[in-house]
């Protein structure tokens, strides 16, 4: 057995409870429906069709509860597959899913660099696993390898600035510990005591996995194979596999101008050069989240009048009542700040979004015509969609 699959039989991750399904439901970036059809079916998905999915190291279940859960709840067909080399994370997600009374699940314990043989997925969710592979190539090759025409990958890999003393500890703890990870993980925490306070880690207050069970301070601080990505590596790694980016639910983080405040000074630089030049100013960014397919043309959904927009973590009328009175959309990310201003037809907009209406009928219903709504809706919808918080989708459109 190596020292992962160990890892991973004594401390499953994340830590769950399968008696805590009937009280929430965990969601997340990437492999929310909406977000899928947004980043890779251009927010036109034929949902009467089954999606053939792949949670490819599922580890205890969060991104298979989601995406079973809300296809469930939507009454859209579905199979999905999960793999994973841990029996004891199996057997959590296996139970949550189990507790939900969620069905078309088919459960292996078996390495996703068999995936190949087991699809093809119109689909593939790979969530903080690649970079815990031998040979991290060689899993991007194998999903890769694993999609049906047309289909995407929804991923989450690590990057290196935003974990600052991570790595360091990390590398300490490798060289001073032995025996079975719960004698490692109580020696490691006594020795985390003693660190002194000046420490890059404890320094770094964007990290918190260490504080909310023992499998989150083995995963963070204990692992054996643990591997970050700059942005651009990450790319070029998936331009190895035959795969392009397609979008990212916070594409707004790769975008230096704002940090730069000038734009000449990005001059003879490309699209990637920037997107690394972007994730050193800021210097937090922790996970890369992004979609990849082995085409790009058409994949991410545009403001047509026929889409439908859906919004991430409030209601339209919701929004709709905080713009009446400031005006814009204040937003956190990892200690950053920003704000979308809105222009007052768009705030009436906001109102009738209900994840069925079409921008059309939300522009009839906002009193104006498609030709007038159009350009100031272009501005929102590029600002909404960059910092994740609206996707289109016809999920539930009928």
């Amino acid at each position: 057995m190596s020292r992962v699959t160990e890892q991973y039989e004594a401390f499953p991750y994340p830590e769950r409870d399968p008696a805590e399904e009937g009280k929430r439901l965990i969601t997340g970036s990437p492999s929310h429906p909406l977000e899928i059809d947004h980043y890779l079916f251009g927010g036109k998905r034929d949902w009467s069709q089954p999606l053939r999915a792949l949670v490819a190291g599922g580890g205890t279940g969060d991104a298979l509860i989601q995406l079973a859960q809300v296809l469930t709840s939507a009454g859209k067909p579905y199979e999905i597959t999960y793999l994973d080399l841990s029996t004891a994370a199996r057997q959590v997600a296996e139970a949550r899913a189990a507790a939900r009374g969620l069905t078309g699940i088919t459960f292996h314990t078996r390495s996703l660099l068999e995936a190949p043989g087991l699809g093809p997925f119109d689909y593939i969710d790979c969530c903080g696993v690649l970079h815990h592979l031998p040979d991290p190539q060689a899993g991007f090759d194998a999903l890769s390898a694993a999609l049906a025409p047309g289909g995407g990958i929804g991923l989450m890999v690590y990057a290196p600035f935003g974990r600052s003393g991570v790595y360091p500890l990390q590398e300490a703890f490798g060289t001073a510990l032995t025996g079975s990870p719960r004698d490692r993980l109580r020696r490691a925490k006594a020795i985390f005591e003693r660190i002194p306070d000046g420490h890059p880690f404890k320094r770094n207050l964007q990290l918190s996995d260490h504080k909310a069970s023992d499998a989150g301070f083995y995963d963070l601080l204990l692992h054996s194979q643990d591997r970050p990505y700059r942005i651009g590596e990450l790319l070029e790694t998936l331009d190895r596999a035959g795969l392009a980016m397609t979008g990212s639910p916070q594409v707004h983080l790769y975008d230096p101008l704002p940090i730069l405040g000038d734009k000449r000074l990005l001059q003879g630089l490309d699209a990637r050069a920037q997107m690394n030049l972007a994730e050193a100013l800021r210097g937090t960014i922790r996970t890369h989240v992004l979609y990849a397919a082995k085409d790009v043309e058409g994949r991410v959904a545009t403001p047509t009048p026929e889409a439908v927009p859906h919004l991430k973590g409030v209601t339209g009328p919701q929004l709709a009542q905080h713009l009446a009175k400031h005006g814009v959309i204040p937003l956190t990310h990892e200690g950053e700040r920003f704000e979308i201003p809105v222009p007052a037809l768009a705030v009436r907009a906001f109102a009738g979004i209900d994840g069925r209406r079409s921008l059309r009928q939300i522009a009839e219903g906002a009193r104006t015509d498609w030709l007038a709504f159009a350009p100031i809706w272009a501005g929102v919808s590029k600002a909404m969609t960059g910092h994740g918080m609206m996707y289109y989708s016809r999920l539930s459109a009928g």
